[in-house]
């Protein structure tokens, strides 16, 4: 079976020698043998990197994707996780959209000042209730409020 070395691995990704090393390093790849000072991977450590790029776009930690590894590094994908993560996204495409439709509103709107207008304003409004809600989820219940006089 023929084998890539890191440069090798490096061109057909894209990804850094560096970040392949560091990679390597917490367990996400695994070289199988060296040439000279050069890793050598098998040829499947080029879905691995595919899966790993996947996963980082869709904004997983490195130390999910690493669990999303087994033992040989075969892909043992968790069904749940991912749908965890699909609805996040999903959310986080509807506060885009609405983000997107609102500055489209104040570059196009006619009226004379932005708080004039009755459309800016239900959007600011809409705007800050979302980031309330969203903070608020974030912080944990009981430590609201710690360390106010």
């Amino acid at each position: 079976m023929k084998r890539l070395d890191i440069g090798e691995v490096a061109a057909a990704t894209g990804i850094r020698p560096s970040a392949l090393r560091y990679y390597e390093e917490i367990g996400l790849i695994a070289s199988v043998s060296r040439h000279g000072l050069r890793r050598q991977f098998e040829p499947r450590v080029l879905l691995q990197l595919k899966l790993i790029a996947l996963g980082r776009m869709a904004g997983f930690s490195l130390d999910d994707i690493a669990g999303m590894f087994g033992s040989d590094g075969v892909p043992a994908l968790s069904r749940p996780l991912i749908r965890q993560k699909a609805d996040e996204i999903e959310q986080q495409i509807g506060e885009l959209t609405t983000l997107r439709d609102t500055l489209r509103h104040v570059a196009d709107c006619p009226a004379p000042s932005h708080l004039e207008c009755p459309t800016f304003r239900r959007l600011l409004d809409a705007a800050v209730r979302r980031e309330t809600a969203r903070t608020s989820r974030r912080v944990p219940a009981g430590s609201r409020g710690q360390g106010e006089a």
